[in-house]
């Protein structure tokens, strides 16, 4: 079988940012008799039926299922503060947290505005060198680093089960975005 993760990404960023998932279709000239299992958490019906096409799905099954976790909740905050608040949601949760922000500068300031009030936080985007975007996962994936403050870079396969706060600095680019990184919190069934 083949199976295709966070196959959303053929549709959304497949053209530029992720190019190897339109390459993907072409496994199949090799393994025709293959299954091909396509896995996403977020897919509007537009990109499921662009997922279909790319991966060249002849009779395509869809499953779909509700976006509704009861232990996670949604809100706005508010404030004139936001320094003030991101270290206070931080420091009064146990557990980890992603604050995901719309620029790679961004997530330097915030990583020291967090560092500052305390917190044990790293920087993550694409623009850092492979070997260091490795580290500081793993630190934050091990708990040594309690928050990771990141462009939408980051979250591909990421399960990580303690995340207790999913944050946005900024408004994200879609629906379908921000339900993608918010889901990356309570993956072990507590809110």
């Amino acid at each position: 079988m083949i199976a295709v993760d966070e196959a959303h990404c053929i549709s959304q960023w497949g053209y530029d940012f992720r190019p190897a998932y339109l390459a993907i279709a072409d496994i199949r000239n090799f393994l025709p008799d293959i299954p091909v299992l396509a896995l996403t958490a977020t897919a509007t019906p537009k990109v499921a039926k662009d997922i279909c096409e790319k991966l060249k799905f002849d009779q395509p099954r869809i499953l779909t299922n509700s976006f509704a976790r009861p232990n996670l909740a949604y809100l706005v905050r508010r404030t004139d503060a936001k320094s003030d608040t991101l270290i206070k949601m931080a420091t009064g949760l146990k557990g980890s947290g992603v604050i995901y922000c719309g620029t790679r500068k961004a997530t330097q300031d915030v990583t020291d505005l967090l560092i500052s009030g305390g917190i044990t936080a790293a920087a993550y985007h694409a623009g850092l060198p492979v070997l260091v975007k490795q580290q500081t996962q793993a630190d934050w994936i091990s708990g040594k680093t309690q928050v990771i403050c990141a462009t939408n870079a980051f979250g591909m396969g990421i399960d990580k089960p303690d995340v207790r706060f999913v944050a946005h600095v900024s408004i994200p680019e879609s629906p379908e975005a921000y339900f993608q990184e918010a889901g990356r919190a309570g993956r072990d069934g507590h809110k």
